[in-house]
């Protein structure tokens, strides 16, 4: 952690109201030892609009409010800090060179929280004053200088001042890999690049997943490509920003993370079985939740995506109720072995990428195995009757789509175990990849 001479010990903690355009300050953020504790403040109580930034983690009241047991901050507050990626550019502009081989642990998590961009997902931002907000990095950058940087960033070398501006942009965003955010007129974007540690495609292989898995029904973030400096770019339209004649509004978000009281030393815990219980809860339309819920672990089976972790799945917050975002970050991964396993449970102890697995849960999300096996069977012929059209749209080459296909889509494990009227997936898919 940083010394006691250069660490922030507070901040405030600023938030956009349903509806509102500009922010007001809701509370702070204290350092107590390893822990942060956080305080509404007075002016925020008294406001007839105000709502919590999340119950039952910060319910509306006065005083010292201690993290869930078990945390070291709010998880709503955490789901508003930078991961791997957003820490890496400020590591790099923090420690110079040698950010590549930085702990991130020598930065605590109020340098992190307030060194990073103001445009983060969700509704919350934070400041050193409790009465002026001054937002970071409110310029544009080109999708040139962004993809300048971030290779910079990863070669760990520093950036110019101009460049270091621009990556500003993505130091709030979550998630591993190279990324920024880019405005465009009544539209925002997060700009997702290649890595120098991909081994194929990622980036198009990550639209034609989010491309196939709309066509299968899902609610999912809308996508795009593009190209800058040879490079090849996806474009994921924001689902946490409203455009109105007045301004930008912000929509309140909490992760699978934190709506299960967990954080990453925990997040191996987390389950589909768990969620599916909370939204039936806590949700509104919690049948059609979890009917989307079962769809998005089923897609992501046969599709590849074993980085289903609970940071991988958000919803709305109003103050009162829950609702399923749109889904995001669904990219097939990198795969050797036979066996794979989803990043979160399924139900109970298993975490195996099978189908199998998956009907054997359906009953927690309130579906019959009929109802899912005919969920299954209708994203298996949506991707394989829309496979090449999505692949061409993508300019995906031959030697990618052989990659990916009976690989990552559509793998032989997926389909293992199988019994009774189940069986005909199996059948379907065998047929498919011989195809």
């Amino acid at each position: 952690m940083m010394n006691s001479d250069t660490a922030y010990n507070e901040a405030f903690v600023w938030i956009w109201l349903p509806g509102a355009v500009e922010p007001v300050v809701a509370g702070k953020l204290t350092r107590d030892g390893e822990h942060l504790l956080f305080n509404y403040g007075k002016s925020y109580l008294a406001r007839d609009n105000a709502i919590p930034l999340y119950v039952p983690e910060l319910p509306l009241q006065s005083g010292l409010i201690a993290p869930l047991p078990g945390l070291h901050m709010p998880g709503c507050i955490r789901d508003a800090s930078p991961d791997a990626w957003g820490r890496r550019v400020i590591i790099n502009r923090k420690l110079g060179v040698h950010g590549t081989k930085a702990d991130p642990a020598q930065l605590d998590e109020l340098t992190y929280l307030l060194e990073s961009g103001s445009d983060r997902i969700g509704a919350l931002d934070f400041q050193v004053s409790p009465t002026e907000y001054a937002p970071r990095a409110t310029g544009t950058a080109s999708l040139r200088q962004l993809v300048q940087a971030a290779d910079l960033v990863e070669k760990g070398l520093p950036l110019s001042p101009a460049l270091d501006q621009a990556l500003q942009h993505g130091t709030s965003l979550g998630g591993a890999r190279p990324k920024a955010r880019i405005d465009d007129g009544d539209r925002k974007y997060i700009a997702k690049f290649s890595s120098t540690t991909d081994l194929y495609n990622v980036v198009k292989a990550e639209f034609i997943a989010m491309r196939l898995a709309a066509l299968c029904g899902l609610n999912v973030a809308r996508v795009s490509l593009t190209r800058s400096l040879n490079k090849d770019v996806l474009l994921v339209e924001r689902f946490d920003r409203e455009h109105s004649k007045a301004g930008w509004r912000r929509k309140p978000m909490v992760s699978a993370l934190t709506l299960l009281a967990l954080d990453e030393m925990m997040a191996r815990y987390a389950s589909y079985e768990d969620l599916a219980e909370l939204i039936r809860h806590r949700f509104d339309h919690a049948s059609a939740t979890l009917r989307e819920l079962f769809s998005r672990l089923v897609f992501n089976i046969l599709c590849g995506n074993t980085d289903d972790h609970a940071r991988n799945h958000a919803a709305f917050w109003d103050g009162q109720t829950l609702s399923l975002t749109p889904a995001y970050d669904i990219c097939p991964q990198n795969r050797t072995g036979r066996e794979a396993t989803q990043a979160m449970l399924i139900a109970g102890g298993d975490r195996m990428s099978r189908i199998s697995s998956c009907l054997a849960a359906a009953g927690h999300f309130l579906l019959s195995r009929e109802e899912a096996i005919a969920i299954v069977e209708q994203q298996i012929r949506c991707i394989i009757g829309r496979w090449d059209a999505v692949c061409a749209e993508a300019g995906f080459a031959q030697s990618d789509r052989a990659f990916l296909w009976g690989r990552q889509f559509l793998n032989p494990y997926a389909f293992e175990d199988l019994r009774g009227n189940a069986v005909g997936l199996k059948v379907l898919a065998d047929i498919a990849r011989a195809g």
